[in-house]
């Protein structure tokens, strides 16, 4: 009648990922695909030590997908310059390295990709850290009390 409790649990992880990509900022949207990237290949380690070779597959298509069509994709090489470039190349190279781990099951590669995604997400991390830190520097640091508006508009 109600389905099942994983179905549910889907349904509220799906929901809840919808909701937190809609109030995301771009720069929160990076992280989380610096997220998806780095479970993708963690799955796709555990299935190819487990020997699942087409969960392997998918797992790593997935982590493809997301550097290329995620990552890739959201670089501005006009305004980024130089160091959009760098990140463009480093991408294409991690994708380069996800398809000979598939096609040679190298669990080694999967590891030396993820190293590199979890150093690409700490310092996407670190960056807004910074900004934020920036942000609440700019804000008052004091509410003015309530009693001082009070006063103009109750008599006396």
């Amino acid at each position: 009648m109600f389905g099942s409790t994983a179905r549910g649990a889907n349904a509220y992880a799906s929901v809840s990922i919808e909701t937190g990509v809609a109030a995301a900022s771009p720069h929160k949207l990076i992280v989380m695909l610096f997220d998806g990237a780095l479970v993708a290949v963690t799955t796709a380690l555990s299935h190819m030590k487990a020997g699942n070779i087409a969960a392997k597959g998918q797992a790593i298509s997935k982590a493809i997908m997301i550097i290329d069509s995620g990552l890739r994709a959201s670089l501005d090489k006009k305004v980024g310059g130089e160091i959009a470039a760098s990140l463009d190349s480093l991408y294409e190279y991690m994708s380069n390295r996800l398809l000979i781990a598939n096609l040679k099951n190298q669990p080694k590669i999967l590891e030396e990709v993820h190293r590199l995604l979890n150093e690409l997400k700490g310092a996407w991390v670190e960056i807004g850290l910074r900004d934020d830190a920036a942000k609440a520097a700019a804000m008052p640091t004091a509410m003015p009390r309530a009693d001082a508006y009070s006063s103009r508009f109750v008599k006396a």
